[in-house]
């Protein structure tokens, strides 16, 4: 058993995304784990298909299917971020454009948004789609979350959907984000967490990781890096049961559990 590195990590997750967008035809909905998997992003159990149902609470039907149908997150940043009119938003992972959209509506003209994909296939049809949405308050940008091209202190509000999971260094990504976020600015993620930590063999199966789950890491061990980063006021609720507040719970004892999250801090 070998161990991933980083590079191998992005060529691989790279790869992946960019056969989704280059395969990908409008009446067959999309997923991320294959252009042709309808249900969920990564599996037919009952179960993990409820870690990426019943993802938006807002209207998304004005938006082509070339948008909707390469939306491949696990839940709704857009309601969570509780955007408001003039905000500058970031999308971490941005894929073919549905949450930058979105955000664009809420924040208005006076608004702006951007978002960030490392792969440039995904980032060529966000642009197509830019011009069938006909927004001129988004901009696309080629980079990866790890290093953001973005200047500092310029973000009113950053949101992701099922991308940081993916990352292998964690630790830069929230660094990055805190670094271009201004003074209160918050994060406002939905990705997917675990409680109880994924073993070295789990982590090294890069198909499960590519499609959102043994990247994904401990709710504990995410908390310790988003405050090592500088955040506060920090929340992590499982989408299905938001009552239950995750990021101060007890250590996990037991089998793995692979939770769909709504993730919040403030800078």
């Amino acid at each position: 058993m070998s161990t991933l590195t980083p590079d191998q990590i992005h060529v691989e997750v790279q790869a992946r995304y960019g056969r989704i967008a280059t395969e990908f035809k409008p009446d067959v909905s999309a997923s991320c784990c294959t252009p042709s998997a309808s249900t969920t992003c990564c599996s037919t159990n009952v179960d993990e298909i409820a870690l990426f149902a019943d993802l938006y609470t807002a209207d998304t039907q004005w938006l082509p299917e070339d948008v909707t149908g390469l939306s491949l997150g696990c839940g709704d940043p857009i309601t969570l971020a509780e955007l408001e009119a003039g905000q500058t938003v970031l999308d971490l992972g941005s894929g073919g454009g549905i949450d930058c959209f979105m955000a664009a509506r809420n924040v208005g003209p006076t608004g702006h948004v951007i978002g960030v994909d490392m792969t440039p296939a995904m980032l060529e049809k966000a642009q197509r789609n830019k011009a069938k949405v006909g927004l001129d308050n988004v901009e696309f940008r080629q980079g990866q979350i790890e290093a953001l091209p973005v200047a500092d202190d310029t973000i009113d509000v950053i949101i992701s959907n099922c991308v940081i999971n993916l990352s292998p260094d964690k630790t830069a990504v929230f660094q990055e984000a805190f670094r271009v976020l201004k003074s209160g600015g918050r994060l406002a993620v939905s990705d997917i967490v675990t409680r109880g930590q994924f073993g070295p063999e789990d982590r090294a199966n890069m198909a499960a990781w590519s499609e959102c789950v043994t990247g994904a890491e401990d709710v504990g061990v995410l908390v310790s890096k988003m405050q090592a980063a500088g955040f506060g006021d920090i929340s992590i609720r499982d989408k299905n049961n938001p009552e239950i507040e995750l990021a101060t719970a007890l250590p996990h004892q037991g089998a793995v559990e692979v939770i769909s999250a709504r993730i919040t801090a403030v800078k």
